[in-house]
């Protein structure tokens, strides 16, 4: 069996990895938190590998955040994002890694890409503003593992997920993605017995949700069963099926239990009004997802009320 390294086992994703690999009978896995490796470092970076010499790497160490912490954090989203990416690929290549599954994002296709989202699609035309240095600093990924399977002759694979959520999500406040703010947002109106909840945006943009454990699991097929050379420049991974926010809102509201109004503050930004992921390519090598979105919010909400430290 390989020795897998996780980058980033502490967040939804890389947390769903580490529970996929261990539920699939790997043993031999490595991890680090941040206080024990800086991924910014390319010399601590480079350190690792040599002392360890991973065969798998699973990068999902990144910085992420919603509509607001991207518009904001600009510079800090696009920087940090490219050292770390930069400095995990190059150090896997120098160090005979076997096989490296990238993990993107859908917001590194245009704002205005045709519906359902391809994988050819990528840089057809503008990104939407508001994650722009994210969407590019995930795309200098891509092709940096292109470049070297096209250069040196290695196997890394970059997979493209649609919305992600589950557990151990952000639920921050400000800086959370949509639904797991949401989910926050109506628990603590249930718990404070508010008559409303605000909800950013018209409700009308549509977006498609994926679980992140299902991710993790077509991770796994995708390094145990397929090469870069078999699926090509990159390859989405999601349901293949959207929802609106204002949807979205009354199926959490549902699931929490609050029986408040809503109020749509269409004083902030939609982001992309479109946005769901062609999977067909996926679903033709075999592999679709389990977890339908209901489901799925029950889970995470469950985990949300069982780990407050989650909220902070």
């Amino acid at each position: 069996m390989p020795k897998i390294y996780i980058a980033g086992h502490r967040g939804m994703v890389g947390s769903a990895l580490l529970r996929t690999a261990e539920s699939r009978g790997f043993t031999d896995i490595v991890t680090r938190t941040h206080h024990q490796l800086d991924l910014l470092n390319a010399e601590d970076v480079d350190d690792f590998f040599v002392s360890e010499r991973p065969s798998w790497v699973f990068l999902a160490a990144a910085k992420v955040g919603g509509i607001l912490a991207n518009n904001t954090y600009r510079a800090d989203f696009l920087l940090e994002n490219l050292k770390v990416q930069n400095n995990v690929i190059e150090s896997a290549y120098k160090h005979n890694v076997s096989k490296l599954l990238f993990l993107g994002s859908s917001c590194i296709y245009p704002k205005n890409a045709p519906q359902p989202i391809k994988e050819c699609d990528l840089l057809t035309s503008a990104l939407e503003p508001t994650n722009e240095p994210y969407a590019i600093a995930k795309i200098a990924g891509i092709k940096l593992c292109g470049a070297f399977n096209d250069q040196y002759g290695t196997n890394f694979i970059s997979v493209m997920p649609s919305n992600l959520y589950g557990l151990g999500d952000n639920y921050h406040p400000e800086n959370a993605h949509a639904l797991p703010m949401l989910l926050r947002r109506f628990h603590e109106a249930k718990i404070n017995k508010d008559k409303a909840v605000s909800v950013w945006g018209t409700g009308y943009p549509r977006r498609e949700f994926l679980f992140a454990d299902d991710m993790a699991e077509a991770c796994f097929y995708l390094m145990e069963n397929y090469n870069a050379d078999e699926i090509g420049e990159l390859i989405n991974v999601g349901t293949g099926e959207d929802i609106s926010i204002r949807d979205l809102a009354l199926l959490i509201k549902k699931v929490v239990g609050y029986e408040g109004d809503l109020v749509f503050d269409t004083t902030k930004q939609d982001g992309t009004m479109l946005k769901r992921m062609d999977v067909k390519l996926l679903e033709k090598l075999g592999w679709k997802y389990k977890t339908h979105l209901e489901n799925g919010i029950r889970q995470t909400y469950e985990d949300f009320l069982n780990n407050p430290e989650t909220r902070k």
